[in-house]
């Protein structure tokens, strides 16, 4: 009697926890809501006990004045009074008074000087508080930045990280906050960030190095089959199209290439020209330009930048290459390129003749593989990665690149580099 075979067990459970440890007694957390609270309530206890000192003091400064006698007896047989503060019932001025005004005059004066010493009681507190706010705002200005320093620390390395350079960490010490959970936390996200991306440039660069052996061998073999002199003319043209073929998949395997290698950032730089970068492109498409009967102007002002002169000269090269590709077909159409410096910075424009580009439009164009009105690229004019590949070369070095519709067909780019 054949037995059942056992049901599979379940497998077992993990023993590492990605969960972070927990506090044994959270509320003994030094929270950057406690640490506040502690604070700013510290500073208030400190300014109340500071400004009720002070009250003090004054208050008994205006007690001892208000307790000064206000009359004296005088005389020795004839008993008279003499008053600093209050004449009415000086021994010259009280004579021959009545008794009712002699009281009344002496009470008046005594609300007068209570009166004073209150308005001097008043007016000094006043200037004392207006004094400790001044000190309370500068303390608490300064305290505050001191406890938001961390979240300053955050931001710039956000910015940084914005510049593509993934790298970068906040590696944030100090208490175990919320600010700290906050940046170590960015910085998990950062290192699965650069993983993330550094795997998937490995893997482009791996499979464009892998396809380039097998396509140099395919244009080898296909060179030498269209040498033969007495192959069929049926061969001869099969052998064209396949080396065309082959030529472009070299061309996408290339342009792949140059897209992983300049999405790094750009470690070592020298100082390039642009003009001259953009004048090496302009002769490099000259002949392509001749032949579509496409007129190539501009003036070219020395433009120097910090940067990779090969990466650089892709840059024109490529937009260069679309301006003439793209044009109106025959005569009439013209590329003008220039190169100046704007307000510290080095700015290449390359402005080209074409079909009319709608606005909406423009942003396809920077996409790999898309070109305007198609989802895929499907012409021999190139490989879709042109622009690709100029935007991640201006990423690379700190700039940007901005396309936009000109009137009456065509477009103009505008690339703006650091110097």
């Amino acid at each position: 009697m054949a037995t059942t075979p056992a049901p599979p067990t379940a497998p077992p459970k993990p023993t590492w926890d990605p969960q972070r440890p927990q506090v044994p007694f959270p509320w003994l957390r030094p929270t950057i809501r406690i640490r506040l609270t502690l604070l700013y309530g510290g500073m208030f206890l400190i300014a109340g006990i500071l400004l009720l000192s002070i009250i003090y003091l004054l208050a008994a400064q205006a007690i001892n004045t208000g307790n000064q006698p206000l009359f004296k007896i005088v005389g020795g047989t004839d008993i008279s009074v003499s008053s600093e503060q209050c004449p009415a019932v000086d021994a010259d001025s009280s004579v021959n008074v009545p008794l009712t005004d002699f009281n009344a005059a002496i009470a008046n004066c005594i609300d007068d000087q209570r009166r004073a010493a209150l308005d001097a009681l008043l007016s000094r507190s006043l200037l004392a508080l207006l004094g400790l706010a001044v000190i309370a705002f500068a303390f608490g200005y300064a305290m505050a930045g001191r406890v938001l320093a961390p979240l300053g620390r955050i931001t710039r390395t956000a910015r940084a990280v914005a510049g593509s350079d993934l790298s970068r960490r906040i590696e944030l010490d100090g208490p175990d906050d919320e600010l700290k959970e906050l940046a170590d936390t960015f910085d998990d996200m950062l290192e699965r960030l650069q993983r993330a991306f550094t795997a998937q440039q490995r893997f482009v660069g791996n499979a464009s190095h892998e396809l380039r052996t097998p396509l140099a061998i395919n244009r080898t073999l296909l060179e030498v089959h269209l040498s033969d002199p007495n192959a069929p003319a049926e061969l001869q043209q099969l052998g064209k199209t396949l080396l065309a073929t082959n030529e472009r998949s070299e061309q996408l395997v290339e342009g792949l290439l140059l897209l992983a290698r300049s999405d790094n950032q750009i470690v070592e730089r020298k100082p390039v020209d642009l003009a001259e970068v953009a004048s090496q492109a302009v002769d490099q498409v000259h002949a392509e330009a001749d032949a579509k009967k496409v007129e190539i102007r501009g003036e070219r002002a020395p433009a120097v930048v910090q940067g990779n002169g090969v990466l650089l000269e892709r840059i024109a090269l490529n937009l260069v290459q679309n301006a003439v590709r793209y044009n109106v077909p025959g005569p009439g159409g013209w590329v003008e390129v220039t190169t100046e410096l704007q307000q510290g910075q080095a700015v290449l424009v390359v402005t080209n003749t074409g079909p009319v580009v709608p606005a909406y439009e423009i942003d396809n164009i920077f996409e790999p593989f898309r070109r305007l009105r198609t989802e895929r690229t499907g012409s021999d004019k190139g490989v879709g990665l042109g622009l690709s590949i100029v935007r991640s070369v201006a990423r690379a070095h700190g700039g940007h690149i901005a396309a936009q519709p000109r009137e009456g067909g065509g477009l103009v780019m505008r690339v703006t580099l650091p110097v």
